[in-house]
């Protein structure tokens, strides 16, 4: 098959799409953490893109997606620096773009993954610590989890599981990592679950869910690789899932703490969009909004119970929102996928299929435990290299000043 000049636009605007998301969560980051560090949460996400960019073109794309080695543990260096890697089409992942946009759209996904993992150690971890850590995640983490589920012959893949956009690879890897981080790092300076800080700008947190939901447009929809009706099938299901969570999120805030929270609502919209990713090419419209009205309570639910319960400090709720609310969707995978929407996939469980929610529920445990106990061993590396940890005196002053030397609400002054 040539190279399909359609498929390549659309991939190409996926591409730029996916890419928005990172900054944009940045925003929405910048916007719950406290006034004094919205500057370097955004900066991290930034400097994570930066980061993993080269990562990726240097080695990380190559682990992922190269012909695998070690029985589709990890991909071989045969496109390492990019080698082997332009305008030719890979046939293997698809024939109808050059294999430099695969690579440029699958960067967008290896970049946005660890800038997740951020919020949940927001306003305590050292820049040059998270620099060294994101580098080692990329390489040891994401890249072999993207090989088993999506690389030419990963094993998970071989073993029938499917995973359309990143439930595995992106939220649950980034999910149960941000556990890890939580306990290694330890809880904030003088937190009091009774009183839990308060989003420092709401406006910012709005704005990137905003953005966040324009952007998984590409990030799902583009997942098809082509312009089709899994492509349409796959954006409608994300508009849909997003909408559910958001108000289904809200209506239980309504319902316990007797007023729709605005955070709430955008909170909600982002565990939508984490719940219907790997299910979005191959469910239908119906059993999306299913997906994102159970998330909604699933997320808000072990969101409470953390702070509530727990002596564990996942600042952001990362693993509330991405890990939890995507176990949910890879379950879901597994019970409403159908051949009926995307011939090329396999039924689920409602249709016949047990077999594919069995395979499902296994990725997870088996993401889930690689994903958590090396982070937890990457992090406590980390830790003998620099220290992980700002000092007391500059986790109160905050990581603007204390770590870049700037401010996000700052006063003017000098000569004008």
């Amino acid at each position: 098959m040539a190279l399909d000049s359609g498929d390549i636009a659309w991939v190409l605007v996926a591409t730029a799409l996916v890419m928005i998301m990172t900054p944009g969560l940045g925003f929405f980051y910048g916007g719950l953490v406290r006034r004094k560090n919205v500057v370097s949460t955004i900066a991290q996400t930034i400097a994570i893109f930066a980061v993993v960019s080269l990562v990726w073109a240097l080695w990380g794309y190559s682990l992922a997606f190269a012909p695998s080695v070690g029985r589709g543990i990890i991909g071989d260096l045969s496109f390492i620096g990019l080698n082997n890697v332009g305008a030719a089409a890979n046939n293997f992942y698809s024939s109808a773009i050059p294999q430099l946009l695969y690579f440029g759209f699958q960067l967008k996904f290896a970049a946005i993954t660890p800038a997740l993992i951020i919020g949940a150690f927001a306003g305590r971890i050292r820049f040059k610590a998270l620099l060294i850590f994101i580098v080692l995640w990329t390489s040891l983490i994401y890249a072999p989890i993207a090989h088993w589920v999506w690389g030419q012959g990963g094993w998970l893949k071989d073993l029938g599981v499917i995973d359309f956009a990143g439930g595995l690879v992106v939220h649950i890897s980034a999910g149960v990592s941000a556990l890890a981080a939580a306990l290694v790092l330890g809880r904030r300076i003088g937190l009091d679950n009774k009183h839990p800080e308060r989003p420092g700008n709401i406006p910012f947190v709005i704005l990137g869910a905003a953005i966040l939901w324009f952007g998984w447009f590409g990030f799902n929809g583009g997942s098809a690789l082509a312009a089709n009706t899994i492509a349409v099938q796959a954006l409608v299901n994300t508009n849909m899932a997003a909408a559910a969570g958001a108000i289904s999120w809200m209506l239980l805030d309504w319902t316990t703490k007797k007023k729709p929270s605005a955070v709430g609502l955008a909170v909600g919209a982002v565990a939508g969009l984490v719940a219907i990713t790997p299910a979005a090419g191959y469910v239908s419209v119906g059993a999306a909004i299913v997906i994102g009205l159970v998330v909604g309570v699933v997320s808000n639910s072990v969101a409470n119970w953390r702070a509530s319960r727990t002596k564990l400090d996942d600042s952001l709720d990362v693993f509330a929102c991405h890990g939890a609310g995507s176990m949910w969707g890879v379950i879901a995978t597994g019970l409403f996928a159908s051949t009926a929407i995307n011939p090329g996939g396999p039924n689920g469980a409602l249709y016949g299929n047990p077999h594919l929610l069995v395979v499902e529920a296994f990725a997870i445990a088996v993401v889930t435990a690689f994903a958590f106990f090396g982070s937890f061993a990457l992090l406590k590396l980390v830790g003998v290299i620099t220290p992980l940890r700002v000092t007391p005196e500059e986790e109160e002053t905050g990581l603007d000043l204390s770590q870049h030397g700037e401010e996000a609400y700052g006063t003017e002054t000098g000569n004008t």
